[in-house]
Formats: structure tokens, sequence, C-alpha cells
């Protein structure tokens, strides 16, 4: 029998022997290679931190002490710790989320994955039990060292230090990188650490050789300890933690159980707050993830384990256009310079990188300084790119709002992953951009649906010096080709269906955003197919609403919009709205999301949950027009 079988709660960790957790970390690390390599996954950040987790749930109670995870991509060793060891729907619907989850356990706390969060939330356990008289509990986040480049872990950490009886101890996974190698003065400043002797280690040293003189050696040894401070800073320069008022353990071998159990329980005993700086190697283990200079294994799909190789090579997508049109574009553009927030490689950059080095900008995870310092550069005459998930603008509306379009700066915002991602969850669907941002004034809003629309949208959005622009696409790979028949003022008409000989005559307009143009034309034909004459549009510029769009919409008996964002204030609303505002009196159907977090699960499952195919479409324009 396994060593891992027999783990069915923390408990039975906290009873094992020093040489047994050698034991069980082996047996994780060739489970977890084996389980998601056949599922997909964050494959390599959990590599990375087996012993570390094995150390926490041997040092703290959970869930009686709360152990928290930012950003939750490494918490399948603690799931596994915690009596979760079915990973067969890993990611899948009903199966396991691939982040903490509190329908899943009470040892879960933190459900999202937007780093820099964790501190925060540790924060606020760790003072509800200070009031509510619990001593007795601890709180250990576990943060990495690129989650710690984000300005909300820095504001966490200014007010943890405000108190020192709070018992909260900071776990700094420390593996020099996030999706890319990490970088800025934090990065700096943890290579420095990583790279020097601790001082632990040199007052060790200085403890046994004075001591041997008698009392003078004593006397010695107290005067050298009370300079530990000056000492720090020169043997292992950590006052950066320690000028915030933060007690700092390390570094510690985050591969070494016994190294980080001792670490953890001088951290937790100390009762205030204590940083514990933990070295760790991300893929550690599988010899394809630790040589992969690239990072591909932060996240994998089905793969072969013996060789890490995908099982089923991807299509050319989304993301791979958009590399490829960007870099065309800096060749004839020097004003153009790219901005990522540690995502390099999953946004497309790293080609642009590449070539235009010295007009490239990795500001770390900090999506709201990427915003505000693309506004300076626009306003100094560059154009910046800002390249990032849709679902981490969010982070960032104040800035695009009161930075880049108040001062009208010249930027443009490129979303990737925009809609339903699905597998990775609730915080991972870009489904809040185009509701979100329609309030954003002078905006404009691109959703190509093809390739050639997206290289026509970005040379479009990086024209626009007055104003921010927006340029989004999903996840995954390109649909075919998608050719307008002609275009009205901006608006592509991709389809038409006259109406059948002895039919009614009524019109219906179905308009496409984006992903869900194909919808749209399935849609068309269906409605066609009921005797209906048929226009189908597909405007890539939805943002502002063009005219265009809102002429059409009263030249017809019917408006079906289709999009992959929330439904409510989306861009379908937004043209009914504006229609409505010039005397239009078209009725309207909308497809889109709910004003909802969408549980893990394949794009196209939650396409037929929420009522999104072209069937449920149909059926509600139909529904409506038999009202008439």
């Amino acid at each position: 029998m396994s060593l891992l079988s027999t783990i069915g709660s923390p408990e039975d960790v906290r009873r094992l022997s020093p040489e047994q957790t050698t034991r069980l970390a082996a047996e994780i690390r060739a489970f977890l290679v084996d389980q998601v390599s056949r599922t997909g996954g964050h494959l390599g950040p959990n590599l990375g931190v087996v012993e570390l987790t094995i150390a926490l749930h041997r040092v703290f109670a959970s869930p009686r002490d709360t152990l928290v995870f930012d950003t939750g991509h490494q918490a399948y060793v603690h799931k596994l710790l915690t009596g979760r060891q079915d990973f067969s729907a890993l990611r899948k619907a009903g199966g396991m989320s691939g982040y903490p989850s509190r329908a899943e356990s009470e040892h879960d706390v933190v459900e999202n994955s937007h780093a820099s969060t964790a501190l925060s939330w540790a924060d606020g356990v760790a003072k509800a039990n200070a009031v509510q008289g619990h001593p007795e509990r601890h709180v250990a986040a576990v943060i990495g060292d690129g989650a710690l480049t984000g300005g909300m872990a820095w504001e966490a950490l200014n007010n943890i230090a405000a108190s020192q009886d709070r018992r909260l101890v900071i776990v700094v996974n420390d593996n020099g990188r996030s999706y890319s190698p990490t970088i800025g003065g934090v990065a700096n400043h943890l290579d420095t650490l990583r790279t020097t002797r601790g001082y632990e280690a040199f007052l060790s040293w200085g403890k046994r050789t004075l001591h041997r003189t008698g009392a003078p050696g004593r006397f010695a040894y107290d005067w050298l300890h009370g300079l530990k401070k000056g000492i720090k800073d020169v043997v292992a320069p950590q006052g950066m933690f320690e000028d915030l008022g933060l007690k700092y353990v390390g570094p510690v071998d985050g591969h070494d159980v016994a190294a980080m159990e001792q670490a953890l329980r001088r951290a937790k005993a100390y009762g205030g707050p204590v940083i514990v700086h933990a070295i760790t190697e991300k893929g550690r283990g599988y010899t394809p993830a630790e040589q992969d200079v690239a990072d591909r294994f932060h996240a994998v799909g089905q793969i072969h384990p013996e060789t890490g190789l995908p099982v089923a090579p991807s299509r050319f997508g989304w993301t791979k256009v958009f590399a490829d049109e960007i870099v065309k574009i800096g060749r004839d553009r020097p004003d153009v310079v790219a901005i990522t927030a540690a995502m390099l490689h999953p946004v497309g950059l790293a080609p642009f990188a590449q070539e235009f080095p010295d007009r490239t900008f990795d500001v770390g995870i900090a999506e709201q300084h990427a915003a505000t310092s693309a506004a300076g550069m626009a306003f100094a005459g560059l154009h910046p790119v800002v390249a990032v998930y849709a679902t981490f603008l969010n982070r960032a509306f104040d800035q695009v709002l009161m930075d880049a379009a108040l001062h009208r700066a010249g930027v443009t915002f490129v979303l990737d992953r925009a809609g339903i991602t699905g597998d990775d969850g609730a915080s991972h669907n870009g489904m809040w951009d185009m509701a979100m941002l329609r309030i954003v004034p002078g905006l404009r809003l691109a959703a190509p649906r093809d390739e050639p629309t997206l290289r026509a949208a970005l040379r479009a959005a990086v024209d626009v010096d007055d104003a921010p622009t927006v340029v989004r696409y999903p996840k995954g790979a390109l649909s075919d080709p998608l050719p307008a028949l002609e275009s009205l003022d901006g608006v592509d008409v991709v389809a038409r269906h006259p109406s059948a000989p002895g039919a009614d005559g009524r019109k219906v307009l179905v308009v496409g955003v984006g992903s869900m143009v194909g919808t749209a034309l399935a849609a068309g034909e269906s409605l066609a197919a009921h005797g209906l004459a048929v226009d189908v549009v597909a405007p890539t510029w939805v943002l502002p609403v063009p005219e265009a769009l809102v002429k059409l919409s009263g030249e017809h008996d019917l408006v079906l919009t289709i999009e992959d964002g929330v439904v409510d204030g989306g861009v379908g609303a937004m043209t009914a709205q504006r229609a409505g505002e010039q005397g239009v009196r078209t009725p309207f159907v909308h497809v889109g999301l709910p004003v909802a977090f969408l549980e893990h699960a394949s794009r196209d499952q939650i396409l037929g949950q929420q009522r999104m195919r072209a069937e449920d479409a149909v059926r509600d324009a139909l529904a409506v027009l038999a009202r008439d």
C-alpha cells in the first residue's frame, strides 16, 4: 500500500516519522505527474511545493489554524493532504477545482486565482482571531516571489507589521519565477538573500566560538546579538522586511521537510508576524519541467508523462496571431512599446521582447501600475500596448478610467482569454470586460471574429492616440475565416437569408460579437429555415455602439444579440438602449452570460448550461416573434 493512500487528513501527516515524509514527498510527485498529465493543470508550481506543504501541515493544525495560498494554483499538494485524492476529473465539470474551493473542504479559504491577495486575507483572519479572543489559532499564508511583486501584497505587509501580536506566519515561496522569471526590486532583494549565508548561521558560529572563552565571550556574544540589525544587513540583507517590523527567518531549503518544519515552528512560537523565506525549485523532481527554460510546465494540457510533450499539439490560436502581428507593428512603429504583468509568454509578448527588448516592460504582478505607467508613456510620446488576461483587467479599472481615459491617453489594452475560459473556474472567466468598459468615456473596444479581423483591429487600435482602445479575443484555437459580404459603415454583414416564398416577410437581425459570430451564423440559418428573412452582422468595433448597428436595428422586426460577456449591461443591452433613445421600437433578445460566478467546466459545457447555443437563441427569438 502506498503511504499517500493512508493520508486522509492533516492529522495523518503529523503522525509520520521524518523518514516517512521523504517517502510521502516522492509518492506525491509521482502521483502529480501521472494524474495531471492525464487531465491538464498546474504541474510545475505543485511539484515545487511538496515538502513545503507537508511541513505546513505538520506544524499547523488546519482547519483550526488557517492556511491561505496565493494564488492557489500550487494547492494540489494541500488537497492531497486534506483527503482529496481523486484527480480523475480535475478542472472538469463535477470534478475537483484547480484552485482551493470552500465547496470542497473546510481546509480551503480563498477561492480566487488572482495573485497578491493572500496576505490581506491572512491579515483579516488574524485580526478576527485577536478580536474574538483565540490566541491558540494561527494563520499561515503562502505567497510566491512573483505574487510579492504586486502592490496589494505590500499594502498588506504594511498593515501586518503594524501589530506585533498577530499570530501570522508568511511563507515566501521563492522559486525565482511566476509565469516568467520574477523581476523588479523585490526579486533583486530575494536574489541577494538566496546567495548569502544567513544571519542565523553566522550568529550560531559566534555563539559557539565566544562562549568557549567564558564570561568575556558571553558578554561579547550579547553585544554581537544586540547589533543583529547591522550584522544582518551585511551577511544577509533582509533589512527590507525587518524595517517594516517583520521578523525574518531564512533562507530555508524548501525541499527539506525537517528544515522547513524547524523554521515554521520557530516562526509559530514567536507569537507575532514572521516571514519564512523558502527557496524552492518549480517543477522539482520532473526532468522535463526542470529543464524547461520557458516555464511551459506552469500549466499544461494533456501530456505524455515520460516526455512532457503534448498529447495533441495545439492548433494555431488567437494569442499566436497577436504575437505575430504586434512584432510586425513594432517594426513599422518605433513608438509602439509593450507592457505585461508577469505574463510575457502566456499573452504572446515573448517574440516582441526578443526583437525589441528595450521596448518591452514586465512590471510584475501589478496591473494597476501597468495601466498608469502606460498612460505616462503615452503622455511622453509612445503608444503602449498593455497585454493581460481579460479577467485581470478588472484589477486596473480605476486606472483605465481615471488615468488613461480621463487624460485621453493613447493606450491599447489587449485582453487575452476574453469570454468563457471554463476550466479554471469563476475567477478566470474573462466575462466582465465589455459590461465594465462600456461606461468609460471615449474608450473604443474591438471584438474580432477571426484572424484577419484581429490583425486589422490591432493595427486600428494603435493608430488611435487620443483615447484608450481595447482589443479582446478568446482562449484557444482560431475558427476558419468568416469573411464579410459587405460592410455598412463599419458593421460587417456576414450572411443574408431572404424571406422564404409565401412567408410573412418578417426580418430578423442577428448580431454576433467576437467568438460568438459562428453561433450567430448557425442561428441565422436556423431562423431562415423557419421562413424568416435574416441578416447576420458582426461588428468588430462594438464600443461605442456603431450608429450603423442602431440604424439596422430599426429596419428589422427583431434583433437577436449573441455575446460571450455579461448580458446585463453588455453590448446587446447597450445597443438596445441606444436604439430606444433614437425612437427604435424593435424588440431585442439578448443571449449572453448571467451576472453570476460560473463553476469550472469546459467552454462547450458552459455554453450549454447557460443556454447560449444556437438552438437556444433561436428558441428564444421565435418565442418573442410568436407573441407579436
